[in-house]
């Protein structure tokens, strides 16, 4: 398989992985904003009703708005809805609001070429505005084949670009993983490599046209797809002298916690490194929903601008293109192949166990079942610390774990953070078989700050696990979720930490704090622990009530902790995004259903009525169903 040879290109080449500051992109101009070039970031969302609505529509769009988004996108699947967002822009003007207008094409140039004269910018779809997801999907096809495909694509593409000229319109070239063209997947599979391909083709005649009214995208439901894949465009254009701005969101990321909390990985990833210039966060609600969501992730990682120096750290060991785990010692369960652990306080009513639980006054007792099975709070240190095999100390500091003599012999946690890790620390705890190292930081920019401890331990071939702790004080649980997915997914995301710790000092349920650690962690894609749903948004090309059906599928399978279920309006993104997903119930037109096994097509166009009831018989066909 063909791939980029990027790896030249590396990541700390054009991102500063010691200073929060933003990558430097070119300004492009949406109606009265402006983007890129330094500009604040951006926030917007899609309104999910029927285009031809024209009241609807305006009346959606103006509570986006009202709730402090910058841009509203709607879809335009036809000439019909492209020509009616004229009347939709017009009633939003009388209002005397100017907030810029984006149309959402898929498959139709002809509807692009229509929405372009009108709105202030069009989002179209590399995979699917002239290549078919289908064509070349089963045959081998030549170099000429595929150059071929390239000058079909200039014939219907440069047409477009005429018009934006003409009209001031700005353009979104908007790679979905989950619609990558049949070319493109032939050449470079299912790939994040395929989806910066797929977006270059587009931005180099977008360049030798001379038209740089741009932004870009690539999103993807998998947290990991989406940040390389975001990583590898912003290395591409730079490698051929483009910076255009990059536009990030997570697809069907879902509602509710799990909405929150995969928005915050993937997108507070970029954002902490300085990618990101407009964002979207993309969830099973009402789309006014999204828009606080979206501000309070930009506002938090915005916070550590003038942060505390970081000391640099030279060579960087990472690859951040693909995925690979940082080599560590097994340590009893946790380290080496074992999967991420979960580190939490103690809460005797919970439904959701951690693997350690930490009771205070330096004791951490390890999980025996999952009934309430626990040594508890009566563990006395200087009595039992021996005596029990599932009672490990935790250490304040390097010094204290080597001058104290009441050690346990198999499992010992130290705190460290980055002042006191020096190469005579590192030589102290590298050898310690029984040392797992608890990562804490006070630094605004934590992110870096404990990436660079991965970096030194590393480099130093210091093998010993790492738990990733974070300290808040939050009152609001969905304040939690944004700050510790954005602080710690990424860690995780470039396959750096071996466990969990999120530690809060407000008023927040312990219980909700245990599963906030269990999401991030299955938000990064290192440890599935419950159902994931892979639920889009919806649009105007939804025929069902998306919020209503997934609320009844999750009530009825969200005990099947090892299943990815896809619950999709459409086949633009539905069969794509969710190729990972073990069973799938995408829309197939009104009152429509088509269901899917993995990625085939097991019943079509089943009436909405029985199509849960269908769902839920295909998995116990399949033999997954536990009662």
């Amino acid at each position: 398989m063909h791939i980029f040879s990027l790896y030249k290109m590396k990541y700390e080449n054009y991102i500063n992985l010691f200073k929060y500051e933003r990558l430097k992109t070119g300004l492009v101009k949406i109606g009265n904003i402006k983007i890129g070039e330094g500009n604040p970031i951006c926030i917007q969302s899609m309104v999910n009703t029927n285009t031809l609505n024209t009241d609807e529509t305006v009346e959606q769009s103006l509570r986006i708005i009202k709730e402090g988004g910058e841009f509203v996108r709607i879809t335009a699947q036809g000439a019909n809805e492209s020509e009616n967002l004229k009347n939709i822009k017009k009633e939003i003007r009388v209002k005397g609001i100017d907030t810029p207008i984006v149309a959402d094409v898929h498959f139709n140039p002809k509807a692009a070429f229509v929405a372009a004269k009108i709105v202030e910018k069009v989002r179209i779809n590399p995979g699917n505005f002239v290549d078919k997801q289908k064509v070349f999907s089963e045959t081998n096809i030549t170099d000429e084949e595929f150059k071929a495909g390239l000058i079909k694509i200039e014939e219907k593409f440069i047409p477009l670009i005429t018009i934006c000229k003409e009209h001031n319109t700005s353009l979104r070239i908007g790679v979905n993983h989950g619609s990558l063209s049949g070319r493109i997947m032939h050449k470079y599979g299912d790939t994040s490599y395929g989806m910066v391909e797929s977006a270059m083709e587009f931005l180099r005649i977008c360049v030798r046209e001379d038209f740089l009214n741009i932004v870009v995208s690539l999103k993807s439901s998998n947290t990991r797809v989406m940040v390389q894949a975001n990583r590898l465009i912003v290395a591409k254009m730079i490698e051929e002298g483009m910076s255009f701005p990059l536009h990030l969101g997570v697809t069907e990321a879902g509602e509710g916690e799990d909405g929150r909390i995969k928005s915050a990985v993937g997108i507070g990833t970029l954002l902490a490194d300085g990618i990101g210039d407009t964002i979207r966060v993309s969830l099973t609600e009402p789309p006014e929903n999204e828009i606080p969501v979206a501000q309070k992730l930009v506002h938090y990682i915005s916070e550590r601008i003038d942060h505390k120096p970081i000391k640099e750290v030279e060579p960087i060991p990472i690859n951040f293109y693909d995925y690979r785990k940082r080599k560590s010692n097994a340590v009893l369960s946790i380290g080496n192949t074992n999967h991420p652990i979960v580190i939490s306080s103690y809460d005797k009513e919970g439904d959701s166990w951690p693997d350690f639980i930490y009771l205070g006054d330096k004791i951490i007792v390890e999980k025996l079942n999952d009934k309430l099975n626990y040594i508890v709070d009566e563990v006395i240190w200087e009595q039992q610390i021996f005596e029990s095999e599932k009672v490990y100390p935790l250490f304040s500091s390097i010094n204290n774990y080597y001058f104290c003599d009441k050690k346990s012999s198999k499992l010992n946690f130290i705190k460290i953070n980055t002042r006191e890790l020096d190469e005579e620390s590192l030589k102290k705890i590298k050898n310690a078989k029984d040392l797992v190292l608890v990562l804490e930081t006070s630094n605004k920019n934590g992110f870096a700050d404990q990436r660079v401890v991965f970096l030194k331990l590393i480099n130093f071939n210091c093998l010993n696990p790492v738990i990733i702790k974070r300290n808040y004080k939050e009152d609001d649980l969905e304040n939690l979720q944004l700050k510790s997915a954005s602080d710690i997914g990424g860690l995780f995301i470039d396959g750096l930490g071996d466990g969990i710790w999120v530690d809060n000092k407000g008023a927040i349920d312990n219980q909700d704090i245990i599963n906030t650690s269990f999401g991030i962690l299955q938000a990064s894609r290192v440890r599935m622990s419950k159902t994931e749903y892979i639920s889009c948004p919806g649009c105007g090309r939804t025929l069902f009530d998306l919020q209503k059906t997934i609320s009844e599928i999750r009530k009825r399978t969200s005990h099947l902790k090892n299943l990815k279920i896809g619950i999709m309006g459409c086949i633009v993104n539905g069969p794509g995004e969710m190729a990972d997903a073990d069973y799938g119930y995408v829309g197939a037109g009104s009152g429509k259903i088509t269901l899917y096994k993995n990625k085939e097509v097991v019943e079509k166009n089943i009436s909405e009525k029985n199509a849960v009831e269908k769902l839920i018989q295909l998995i116990k066909d399949n033999g997954d169903w536990i009662d």
